[in-house]
């Protein structure tokens, strides 16, 4: 007789019981299964890390300290004393005033012209209204330097295109645009609006394409007017466009405009252009007060980052999606 015996492996339906060091290599492969998303997403955190919040950190430190950008020279810790002499300074009521000039008058051309573009020319064919939304989109891809050059040279006060064209229409003298005091910053307020208008009209011409039509087809079989349509259908359902639009032109409304305050005026006349933005750049490239520029910068990311805040609740309250 064969008396040779077999494992509990071998006989049908009984399975082996996993040994411990089993147990502990599937737990393994779990977890680098969880951890491997992660790794994928390493380098582009390494990247934001190295070049966003580490000069934020160091941003913040230095906001504390006296120092002259030279590697020779010692920071000297000075506490809260930078706060301290930044709102005392008379410039600084003059930057503030204006950064809130320029947001609000940035705030037509960044939302209500070209949300008004975006609907009108939303029925027109379809190739018109690319070409018409190109020429549109065309002054946001020029270098701002060079619009600040051909700018310069519209409104010159005695050559410039833009007084000749007055002064045949009357105006006996010209209009210094860029050297009056009465005049300067609602001059940069336009070219920064003129700038603005092609990528608002990109933004709202994307949000519009994503409307169903259905929508409309059933307001027209209701008798809804062109306005009613405009009013009950596209603005509700452009709300979260428009608040994002209204978000970036608060936050960044005098960043978008320091190009042509630094080439056109350099923040004259009289301080009558310059910003929280050109300030800052100021004290830290031209006085080399880096102490007086981080309390700067801290300030306005502490402000601007409350009002960002408050401006993502209110989207959560204000905004429609079509869900």
């Amino acid at each position: 007789m064969n008396y040779d015996t077999t494992t509990s492996s071998e006989l049908p339906g009984i399975h082996t019981v996993p040994q411990p060091r089993d147990k502990q290599r599937k737990k393994l492969a779990v977890r680098l299964r969880g951890i491997k998303p992660y790794l994928y997403l390493l380098p582009v955190l390494l990247s934001l890390g190295f070049w966003i919040y580490r000069p934020l950190i160091e941003t913040f430190q230095l906001s504390f300290y006296q120092w002259n950008l030279l590697p020779t020279s010692p920071k000297v810790y000075v506490g809260w004393d930078n706060f301290k002499n930044l709102f005392t300074l008379p410039e600084m009521g003059a930057a503030l005033t204006n950064t809130l000039i320029y947001t609000i008058g940035v705030v037509p051309f960044s939302l209500i012209v070209p949300l008004f573009i975006a609907i009108f020319t939303e029925n027109i064919s379809k190739r018109s209204r690319n070409v018409y939304r190109a020429l549109i989109f065309l002054p946001m891809i020029m270098a701002p330097v060079a619009v600040s050059s051909i700018w310069r040279w519209i409104m010159h006060p005695t050559n410039g295109i833009l007084n000749r064209t007055l002064q045949y229409f009357g105006l006996e003298e010209p209009i210094h645009f860029f050297t009056d005091e009465r005049w300067a910053i609602y001059s940069i307020i336009f070219i920064t609006g003129w700038k603005l208008i092609g990528f608002s009209t990109l933004i709202f011409s994307a949000a519009l394409t994503g409307i169903n039509k259905e929508y409309y087809e059933a307001a027209r079989i209701d008798r809804a007017s062109r306005w009613q349509m405009i009013r009950h259908i596209t603005l509700p359902l452009l709300s979260p466009s428009i608040l994002f639009m209204g978000m970036l032109s608060i936050l960044f409304a005098s960043e978008w405009s320091f190009s042509y305050v630094n080439v056109l005026t350099q923040g004259g006349p009289l301080d009558s252009t310059t910003n929280i933005y050109y300030l800052l750049w100021q004290y830290g490239f031209q006085t080399f007060a880096v102490g007086w520029s981080s309390a700067a910068a801290v300030v306005l990311f502490i402000g601007f980052g409350l009002i960002a805040l408050g401006f993502m609740k209110l989207s959560k309250k204000l905004t429609f999606f079509d869900d």
